[in-house]
């Protein structure tokens, strides 16, 4: 190997280029195990963002199971869910385009079951019983300010009308059969509360109509979040609560609710789609569980009736995607680590064999071009500390120019009560390949840290976030390990307005990126999908109450703060973050004279999908950088329109 040549941070010439990162990456996630063989649910940059089912056969054979017309995705809560299930090998699948539920059988097209119209379908479940599914309808044909939520029963061959099986609440998910078929379990929860703030679980017996009895309430209130109902092949009703401060398994027998184990660790990830799937049953007695502590997460075998746990070893800590299945002797679950993608794995539990059914990103990139994330913790506000990894430039190729420390890119998930994420992410590795050190930020209200942790947002949402981004950056700062006259700070949605709000109100940013982000919180109350139309009041504080506190912390109104220069990105289909959000602050600080940029994409929701839409934010975002900070590409991108420079 050639000895490693000097150059400027941000001027190294990386083999993970953006070409690399969009044509060898896929999204993967929603899988469902049926007798020996697996599915699993496909976004393909490379085919517009289109999600397809793919099925793998005992053989480890795959082949896709969707047709190039159709896409699988629901917009239910407008982040969707699971939108599929399978039955004896026939698929039934939202679709994406007219969000109608289609059956499909082998070797047949697809056929609608539900009737047309602006209804959206979630959570499907088979009743074999009545040969019928049970899922949540969200009805966007109402006179009603928001669209109505209701589970619902759907014949399977589309003959029958849809059946209303429960109603009144704002909001409900996760309907669960138990194995006999003879009652339905479901989470509910009502305005103003969010998934993670408080819910409810409920089961009701299925009668000879097919219709309800009394309800049950089993667990949950406003301050008590109850995630993944999921019933044993004893009938035994298990669930997550975070009634102890974490996020714990728990179970409900002769109409009873008791703890299974008892951990400072949470099991489950906060409900944002439905679906999500962190533990299942290998058999009555054993379960296989996935679990997260301080940002790393574990797989094992937990006991119910010893209450205890068993590691499973696998080179594997991210399980953050909350997808996994269990089957008598297997496992199959979605995993990655900072040195591999995030994969669809099959576990032989019997022989401790693992398998690779899919992989997210197929590039094989040289280690001596990865860095491998640290986990720090540091101190920030009101005297408690926050967690982050931090990427330290990376690249064998090359070695820094004598007394120059690194650009620093702090990153801000989105959510805001998502959490980062330890797989091998090469768009993080496409900026520590270049010289170039990224802090991903799990800031105070992430997840896998606790209800504590999450709660320090409550309130304080655009105060404790940016703290903890701006201490963040000072802390390796002041550890010599980043220049700090060259700290930028990006995130999307959430994370956009974290960004953009640190960048406004904190002197430590000198440019940063917006991906879709929020800019004023004012125009955000008035203009919020029913799902997120409460979230604020949680994260700020109930509206018109708190207005003066909204208007505070909205960066579009102290934009004569902000005298770093900024980058915008943006779908113009976005409903959660509307177009107006980023066009608003743009405009404010070109004409505040401050060096500009926005890339506004058609098509594009909330979240770019298309290969070209992804290719062209990374080397945007990069090519500002480089103008701003004052370090040469080593490749050539398109050049961006930056005004004022």
């Amino acid at each position: 190997m050639a000895e490693p040549q000097a150059a400027a941070y941000g001027s190294w010439t990386s083999p993970i280029t953006t070409d690399l990162i969009v044509t060898e990456t896929i999204g993967l996630g929603r899988i469902i195990l049926e007798d020996e063989d697996t599915y699993w649910a496909e976004a393909r940059p490379s085919e517009e963002g289109r999600n397809i089912i793919v099925k793998c056969t005992p053989s480890g054979a795959t082949f896709d199971v969707t047709p190039s017309q159709f896409s699988v995705n629901t917009t239910v809560h407008e982040y969707g869910a699971r939108g599929y299930t399978v039955a004896d090998g026939v698929v039934y699948f939202s679709n994406f385009d007219d969000q109608r539920l289609y059956r499909h059988r082998p070797g047949e097209d697809p056929i609608p079951i539900t009737p047309e119209g602006n209804l959206r379908y979630a959570g499907t479940v088979i009743d074999r019983r009545y040969r019928r599914i049970i899922c949540v309808r969200e009805d966007h044909t109402t006179n009603d300010e928001e669209p109505v939520n209701t589970i619902v029963a759907v014949d399977i061959n589309g003959r029958d009308e849809v059946v209303v099986l429960v109603s009144g609440n704002d909001f409900y998910a996760t309907p669960r059969l138990s194995p006999d078929g003879s009652v339905l379990a479901w989470l509910t929860w009502n305005h103003p509360n969010m998934p993670w703030d408080g819910t409810e679980l409920w089961v009701a017996s299925i009668g000879d109509d097919g219709l309800l009895g009394e309800p049950e309430w089993v667990a949950g209130d406003i301050d008590e979040s109850i995630m993944q109902p999921e019933w044993s092949p004893d009938g035994t009703l298990y669930f997550v609560s975070d009634r102890s401060g974490w996020a714990n398994l728990y179970r409900w027998r002769y109409h009873k609710v008791e703890p299974v184990l008892e951990m400072e660790a949470d099991f489950a990830k906060t409900h944002w789609w439905g679906g999500v799937s962190a533990y299942g049953f290998e058999s009555a007695s054993r379960l296989v569980c996935s679990y997260v502590q301080e940002g790393v997460w574990h797989l094992a075998h937990l006991y119910p009736e010893a209450h205890c746990l068993e590691s499973l070893e696998i080179p594997y800590s991210e399980m953050g995607r909350a997808d996994l299945k269990v089957a008598p002797g297997r496992v199959v679950f979605e995993a990655g680590s900072p040195v591999s993608p995030m994969s669809i794995l099959e576990l032989n539990l019997t022989t401790g064999a693992l398998t690779v059914l899919q992989v997210a990103n197929t590039a094989n990139v040289d280690p001596g071009y990865l860095s491998i994330p640290e986990n720090i913790e540091f101190p920030t506000g009101k005297n408690v500390t926050a967690h982050a990894f931090y990427y330290a430039p990376k690249n064998q190729d090359y070695r820094p120019l004598p007394g120059e420390k690194p650009p620093l890119l702090v990153t801000c998930h989105g959510g805001p009560h998502d959490a980062t994420s330890l797989e091998l992410d090469l768009s993080i590795q496409f900026w520590t390949s270049r010289g170039i050190g990224v802090l991903d930020v799990n800031y105070g209200g992430s997840t896998g840290y606790g209800r504590d942790y999450r709660e320090r947002l409550i309130g304080e949402w655009g105060v404790v976030d940016v703290d903890d981004c701006a201490n963040g950056a000072m802390y390796l700062v002041e550890r010599g390990d980043v220049d700090a006259d060259r700290v930028a700070i990006s995130g999307a949605s959430a994370g956009g307005y974290t960004a953009l709000a640190a960048m406004t109100f904190r002197d430590v940013f000198k440019a940063g990126a917006s991906h879709f982000g929020v800019s004023d919180l004012e125009a955000l109350v008035a203009d919020i999908h029913k799902f997120d139309s409460n979230s604020l009041v949680g994260l700020v504080g109930p509206y018109p109450l708190y207005r003066k506190r909204y208007v505070e912390r909205s960066p579009i109104n102290y934009a004569e703060q902000l005298s770093c220069p900024v980058i915008f990105f943006q779908g113009l289909e976005d409903t959660i973050v509307p177009a107006d959000q980023s066009e608003m602050m743009f405009e404010v600080i070109r004409a505040k004279g401050v060096p500009t940029a926005y890339i506004p994409f058609e098509g594009e929701y909330h979240g770019f999908q298309r290969s070209e839409n992804i290719k062209r934010a990374l080397e945007a975002e990069l090519y500002f950088y480089s103008r701003i900070f004052g370090f040469e590409l080593a490749d050539a991108v398109e050049p961006v329109q930056i005004e004022n420079m």
